[in-house]
């Protein structure tokens, strides 16, 4: 599996499998295990995803050593501030069976991240987790944070897909030495993503899936993606991303995808922030 290096030296795959929207905890744990069967050894999920505990059976289940698994959770709005969130990590930490966590990740930038942040810090000098992030991020908020605090995000998880490729912050999370990782690297099927001309045109010259070209073309880019599917031969084709690579023409047909802009929601609207913040209260 090819890597990354983050910041602080930690090894990261750049392919993993996330387990958003999957709640269900036998349905997690079935899907958290045939991933791994397939070869995946990086997994994503949250404290707002309900499924820590299914992700945690499935690792214990699997007998595959816990060295060899990349584990990474994140710390939701409710749990945010210095006491709560560090409660919190210990709380996701015994759901999933384990000692550390490979990444912990603030999931949002509404509460008191600031607090949330110094408690990740705590627990990474613990050794509670090898390395801290966030996610959803904006460059400003990003920006901000990396300013007042004692160890630099290592990674900022963001929305990031073909057709918002985050040109923007990639440059500006750079400068500061803070790596890309993508969620909803198939904006989940919006935009008529998978038939998409241009896509479907350069994954027929590889004899490869639309669903594979976006990845490879994402990790080309040096951008970390968590495709998630409860099929395996899903899995199975998402993981096969390896074997081929774009040239440099088809990587520019790609960039031209790239319209700047969310599928999903923006943190500049005081409506999505509105929402978020409930969930704090």
């Amino acid at each position: 599996m090819k890597t990354v290096t983050l910041n602080n030296g930690v090894e990261m795959p750049l392919l993993g499998f996330g387990v958003y929207q999957i709640p269900d905890h036998n349905e997690c744990e079935k899907a958290v295990s045939e991933a791994l069967e397939v070869g995946y050894g990086m997994l994503d999920t949250a404290q707002a995803y309900f499924n820590e505990e299914a992700v945690g059976s499935a690792i214990k289940k699997s007998g595959i050593d816990r060295k060899d698994i990349f584990l990474i959770t994140k710390i939701w709005i409710s749990n945010a501030g210095e006491e709560k969130a560090y409660k919190s990590i210990d709380e996701s930490l015994r759901k999933l069976q384990t000692d550390y966590a490979d990444l912990l990740l603030i999931h949002q930038p509404v509460g008191d991240y600031y607090g949330t942040y110094r408690a990740m810090e705590k627990a990474y000098k613990e050794g509670k987790a090898r390395a801290i992030g966030i996610s959803n991020f904006y460059p400003d908020r990003f920006v901000d944070l990396s300013h007042f605090v004692e160890i630099q995000p290592a990674i900022n998880q963001v929305e990031t897909h073909v057709f918002q490729q985050q040109k923007q912050a990639r440059e500006i999370m750079k400068k500061y030495n803070t790596q890309i990782m993508s969620w909803g690297p198939f904006a989940e099927g919006r935009n008529n993503y998978f038939q998409n001309e241009t896509l479907k045109e350069i994954s027929a010259q590889y004899g490869k899936s639309v669903a594979q070209v976006a990845l490879r073309f994402l990790t080309q880019e040096g951008i970390i993606v968590i495709p998630k599917s409860i099929h395996k031969n899903r899995m199975e084709e998402n993981f096969n991303i390896f074997d081929f690579e774009l040239s440099s023409e088809d990587l520019d047909k790609i960039r031209t995808l790239d319209t700047g802009k969310s599928l999903f929601f923006s943190h500049h609207d005081p409506e999505t922030i509105e929402f978020l913040a409930s969930f704090g209260n």
